[in-house]
């Protein structure tokens, strides 16, 4: 797959839809160039063309990361956006698993010669065929369901380095409880990310920031006064006593 492939690929996956004409000017080629590119494509079910546009091939019937990645696209993309702009060129990372850091790990690919580590064998293919980037993936035995690893090399890695940016996700947020997890092995790697991370950056969508019906059992580690929460919407003031203890980003 050509460069312009994967940047076609990496776009339209993140969006779901773009127009030929939105790609034609992120890549500074003529539609007819992005045209011609994309017969292949379409061809080999990469994606889909429709009038004037582009549409992912990713759906529900995807395994279960990628469909939750199906899930608030609009608002992941813009919170994706919006952390990429804040990560500068050649800028050390510890990417969690989440869903959310996979739509920030495709955002990253406009980025240049940055240092990752992480856990999720998806964030770490997305980002180590970029030239420059130096991508370190932590662990030996992938989760099924996510391509994810918890064992204890994965912990052994984390521990090694030392990053600017720890790019976390959270399960569910509540206003008293704080951050939630589903799982254990989940709590122990936000705490370790944290841990060698000069700041922490939680990207939660605003559909994530609730105290209604079932919640996860787990809390994650409290954020910091320097770390920053990045949204889509303001939580609203049921969460700002939560909010208010860090920083606070809505991205648009």
């Amino acid at each position: 797959m050509s460069k312009h492939e994967q940047e076609i690929l990496s776009t339209v996956n993140l969006r779901g839809t773009v127009t030929v004409t939105e790609l034609a000017r992120a890549l500074d080629v003529s539609d007819q160039t992005i045209r011609r590119i994309v017969v292949p494509m379409v061809e080999r079910g990469d994606l889909k063309k429709v009038h004037g546009a582009l549409v992912s091939t990713q759906t529900v019937a995807d395994p279960p990361f990628l469909t939750r990645m199906t899930k608030n696209r609009t608002a992941k993309v813009a919170i994706a956006n919006y952390i990429a702009d804040l990560v500068k060129d050649g800028a050390s990372l510890a990417i969690d698993t989440g869903s959310t850091s996979g739509f920030v790990a495709q955002a990253l690919r406009r980025r240049k010669s940055l240092t990752v580590v992480t856990n999720s064998a998806f964030i770490a293919s997305t980002l180590s065929m970029i030239d420059g980037n130096r991508v370190f993936i932590a662990g030996t035995q992938l989760r099924a369901h996510d391509g994810a690893a918890f064992d204890r090399a994965a912990f052994d890695v984390i521990a090694n380095f030392s990053v600017d940016y720890a790019i976390l996700s959270a399960s569910q947020v509540h206003p008293t409880l704080g951050f939630l997890a589903y799982e254990q092995c989940e709590v122990d790697m936000s705490r370790a990310m944290i841990d060698i991370a000069g700041q922490t950056l939680l990207a939660v969508d605003r559909s994530k920031f609730s105290d209604e019906g079932p919640k996860p059992s787990l809390r994650l580690p409290k954020l910091r006064p320097t770390d920053t929460i990045v949204c889509d919407l303001d939580p609203g003031p049921k969460f700002l006593d939560l909010t208010k203890s860090c920083k606070l980003k809505i991205a648009k």
